[in-house]
Formats: structure tokens, sequence, C-alpha cells
């Protein structure tokens, strides 16, 4: 009989984990919604079934428990989790006899809405301003025939840029920043 390496220990050594609990029917209603708004936002749906699954849970969750429970890859649950602290959305939790990091939903609206607002929004609209410019100096490159529908189209692109600009901030201090 050959012995135990390291490598394959015997059964009855090996650590057995119960499996994760399913999701209930609550929670399976809770996730659907903040993936519906993840549509509409333009954001993953494993940033959105992170967030549903902290949001519903009574109490904080580790990083396993949502691979697990979501059926999601580490590298997938990870990167959902850097997004949602970065956007302040869920934030770190101590659990007493616990080695892993628990994380829990933060649910202030106004909070999650001017971080979203600041970081995804502000940042890409800066970000078109240079670009919609490019694509106005590009536009000179065309043949004449073409350059004056599309110059009218780059326009429409500068004037929503610009009213988005004047709106936004209005918004912003609607929330109360």
């Amino acid at each position: 009989m050959r012995a135990a390496t390291i490598e394959n220990p015997p059964p009855e050594s090996r650590t057995v984990r119960p499996l994760a609990r399913p999701l209930n029917a609550l929670e399976v209603e809770i996730i659907d919604l903040f993936v519906q708004f993840s549509h509409i936002l333009g954001q993953p749906k494993s940033v959105a079934e992170i967030y549903g699954l902290l949001f519903a849970a009574a109490h904080p969750l580790s990083m396993e428990e949502m691979m697990e429970r979501l059926n999601m890859s580490k590298g997938s649950t990870s990167q959902g989790l850097r997004f949602l602290r970065n956007l302040g959305a869920v934030k770190p939790v101590y659990v007493p006899g616990q080695r892993a990091t628990h994380f829990e939903a933060v649910a202030q609206l106004r909070t999650l809405a001017m971080r979203f607002l600041r970081d995804q929004v502000l940042t890409r609209l800066d970000n078109s301003l240079d670009r919609i410019d490019h694509m106005a100096a590009l536009v000179e490159n065309l043949p004449s025939e073409e350059r004056e529908q599309v110059r009218a189209r780059v326009g429409m692109l500068q004037s929503w840029q610009k009213k988005t600009r004047k709106v936004l901030p209005v918004v912003m201090r609607t929330l109360g920043a």
C-alpha cells in the first residue's frame, strides 16, 4: 500500500466544506433587479450580481461565499468587488473569528449616485470632449459631398456634450454634492 503524500492526503484528513446555500427567491429577485439596472447603466452583469447579493444579505459575505453562491469565477468576483469598492457601493467588514475579509452593501443611494456620476459619467464626458473635437477636425478630410451631413452629426455630438455638461452639475447639486 502506498503512503499518502502531501499532494494527495488520505480522505479522512481532507477538510470538507459545506456547499454554499442556494439563492432564495427573494435574493434572485433582488439580484435580477440590479442586473436590469446594470444594463441601463452599461455595467457588467457580474458587478450587479455581486451588489444584489450583498444588498439582499442579512449578514456580511466573504468573497468565497459570493463566488460559490453566484457560481462566479474568482477573477470576476475579485474584479467586481474592486469596482464596487472604488465606487463606494460595498465596504469591507470585520467578522470576529473569520480570517477572510467580508463585505456588505452600502445602501445610501445619494452616495452611490454621486460617485457613479463623478467617477463614471464625468470621466467619460471629459474624455469625450477631446474625441469630439478630433472628430470635427477629421470631418474636413471627407469628400465634399459627405462633409456637410457628417459635420451636422458631429455638431449634434458637440451640442449634446455641452448640454450634458450644463445639466450634470444641476443633477449633482440636487443629489447634495
